[in-house]
């Protein structure tokens, strides 16, 4: 045996040796849940995805509270089709995904720096969170008034439905681009049926369009064959560059600073409300920014007024959904997760995890609104409290006639 081969196996023999500790440190995949509840439920038998169910261990084995039929109500973009393009991809949840998601869809989109979701328009209004990184947008509406702003992590845009707007990622804070959510007033919305500036102009005849932008037609000869959708483009300068005048800006910015704004603040959580009376323009999508701490609950409540359309932004949480007939049904979430509520069903969200709970409600309504399971008790004739739930008179006395939208656990 050689002097090299020699030192490759002791290398190789202490390399392995010193591997295995980290390997026998590594944590095992967590068990899947027996379908068992006390007496109740059996082992099964058959095949079992035991991964897939330790993801969902209130599907499988869900607490004696759990009821009936309900639809589903989770649905992860990890489950997604992601469209890959060049520098940026975006995948959907929409009621192709999410059956129950009838009211409205959403899409998470990524672009890098310089990259452009090319310029379009949709039936639907689109309102949309900044995840990550930084963003130039642009719109003109329909009486020629323009806009333009670069918006930032926790800032929301919202343009209405028909009114023309662009996309593109910004280099800043060492962030390559940018991450969003969109979310569009209409389940059945698909991110693959939007009109595209490009699609258009590749299937509208040459002499028309040359005709109608004033040119010879020998100009179009670099007009795209098919859409563009997302692709890189040219570097953006100074946003006052990209404030086209026009007639005047628009009368309602299409932006919003949402985490500038004064949070609800408890002793477990703070809650961010963002609808048309504080974001004027954003008339048919309402929203709040909930950030719930280890142990603390989203209080028991519901919307009288609209679905209720989530995204998990951070930490892991639980929800159980009651819909009347006694049926009821409780999901666990994470990040990246989407979760739904049917109008008027009442729900809690609960921080299951060891970090705070981040997640975003949003309706298709020009208002936010809620109804505390607590202080409907507190504001209804005592007397009748205790009747129908058996607490003491003292207990219901210290219910509070104020929302606590965040209660400690």
């Amino acid at each position: 045996m050689t002097e090299i081969s020699r030192r490759s196996m002791i290398a190789a023999a202490g390399g392995a040796m010193m591997a295995s500790p980290a390997l026998a440190q590594t944590a095992p995949a967590p068990a899947a849940p027996l379908p068992r509840r006390g007496s109740k439920g059996a082992d099964i038998l058959g095949p079992t995805n035991d991964p897939r169910a330790a993801e969902e261990p209130f599907t499988q084995a869900p607490p004696a509270t759990d009821h009936g039929t309900m639809p589903n109500l989770k649905w992860s973009f990890s489950d997604s089709h992601m469209r890959l393009e060049e520098g940026g991809w975006a995948r959907q949840t929409t009621v192709r995904e999410l059956p129950i998601s009838k009211a409205m869809a959403g899409v998470n989109m990524r672009l890098k720096a310089g990259v452009v979701r090319e310029m379009h328009w949709h039936k639907e209004a689109e309102w949309a969170y900044m995840i990550k990184g930084k963003a130039r947008i642009t719109a003109v509406d329909q009486d020629g008034r323009t806009f333009a702003d670069d918006v930032g992590e926790g800032d929301l845009w919202y343009f209405p439905g028909g009114i023309p707007h662009s996309i593109q990622g910004l280099a800043a804070d060492g962030v390559d681009g940018c991450e969003f959510l969109l979310v569009f007033d209409d389940g059945g919305f698909s991110e693959d049926s939007t009109f595209l500036l490009t699609d258009w102009l590749a299937h509208t005849p040459r002499d028309i369009l040359a005709k109608n932008l004033g040119v010879p037609e020998s100009a179009l000869a670099k007009i795209p064959e098919k859409e563009l959708y997302i692709f890189p483009g040219p570097t953006p300068g100074p946003l006052a560059a990209d404030k086209m005048g026009g007639a005047g800006d628009v009368p309602k910015t299409f932006s919003h600073r949402m985490l500038a704004q004064e949070p609800i603040r408890t002793r477990s959580g703070r809650v961010r409300i963002t609808d048309s009376t504080v974001f004027p323009a954003s008339v048919t999508i309402a929203a709040a920014l909930v950030e719930v701490e280890p142990g603390g609950l989203r209080e028991l409540h519901w919307h009288p007024n609209s679905d209720e359309w989530q995204y998990y932004l951070s930490g892991k949480g639980r929800m159980t959904v009651f819909g009347s007939e006694s049926k009821a049904r409780t999901f666990d979430y994470q990040a990246g997760d989407v979760g739904y509520v049917p109008y008027a069903m009442g729900h809690y969200i609960e921080n299951t995890g060891d970090t705070t709970l981040t997640f975003l409600e949003m309706f298709k309504s020009p208002r936010y609104a809620d109804i505390s399971l607590n202080q409907w008790l507190a504001l209804t004739p005592h007397p009748l409290v205790q009747a129908h739930t058996g607490l003491d008179p003292k207990q219901i006395d210290a219910l509070s006639q104020t929302k606590t939208p965040v209660v400690p656990g």
